[in-house]
């Protein structure tokens, strides 16, 4: 039944989060009080409502949507050789730290996670909706989709339907958009590359839930 129901990829993942989900209720000394029910946690996982596509990503970009920020979830050094415009860098290793929460946990911006693929991004979704963090979506495919689709758009051929020709000429503009030239024209109006990254935006994390004593005697 549930091979039906969930996509092979995240079968483990799912078995992995749902125990250890089930042994917050066996911590001693403290009450469990926050996260999702596992039973949500896995309705959620099954939803592909959480992804958005590069064309999606690209396309809030170059509009100046104001709405949503960046995560990369690489290592620095990945950041540092190339990243998506205005991403703010937080490794999946530092994710859980207090700094990064600010990011995660606030209710003013989308938050896009993206990795090299997917699947680091969306080991970093479950963890953050599994503490009931919202407006988090994760970008399909990750940084080697956006280079394949956004900065290197495969030409279609001939014979393919108009709707890709008109697909490609958009990801086109948005790799130019992007920095990326072309030696014959293209006549997609397309903005002018930004080079200058922007500072992150300012985000007010959720306030902290009121910590419960420790149960129990000395």
């Amino acid at each position: 039944m549930f091979k039906n129901m969930l996509d092979k990829r995240y079968v483990f993942l799912t078995v992995v989060l749902l125990i250890l989900g089930s042994g917050l209720l066996f911590l001693p000394k403290q009450k469990v009080n926050e996260g999702i029910d596992p039973t949500d946690l896995l309705m959620n996982i099954n939803s592909s409502e959480r992804f958005i596509s590069t064309d999606q990503l690209a396309d809030k970009i170059i509009s100046n949507d104001p709405s949503f920020i960046v995560i990369d979830l690489r290592d620095e050094d990945s950041y540092k050789q190339y990243s998506i415009l205005n991403a703010i860098n937080i490794p999946f290793k530092n994710l859980m730290e207090e700094a990064s929460i600010n990011y995660l946990n606030q209710d003013q911006y989308d938050v896009v996670l993206y990795s090299n693929d997917h699947f680091i991004a969306d080991q970093a979704w479950m963890l953050c909706n599994r503490l009931g963090y919202e407006n988090l979506f994760v970008l399909d495919g990750g940084m080697n989709a956006w280079y394949k689709t956004i900065i290197n758009p495969m030409k279609p051929t001939e014979n393919m339907a108009m709707s890709a020709f008109n697909t490609y000429d958009f990801r086109k503009a948005a790799s130019m958009y992007f920095g990326v030239g072309y030696p014959e024209p293209i006549f997609v109006e397309a903005k002018k590359p930004v080079t200058k990254r922007k500072a992150p935006k300012k985000v007010i994390p959720i306030k902290k839930k009121k910590k419960y004593e420790s149960e129990g005697g000395c």
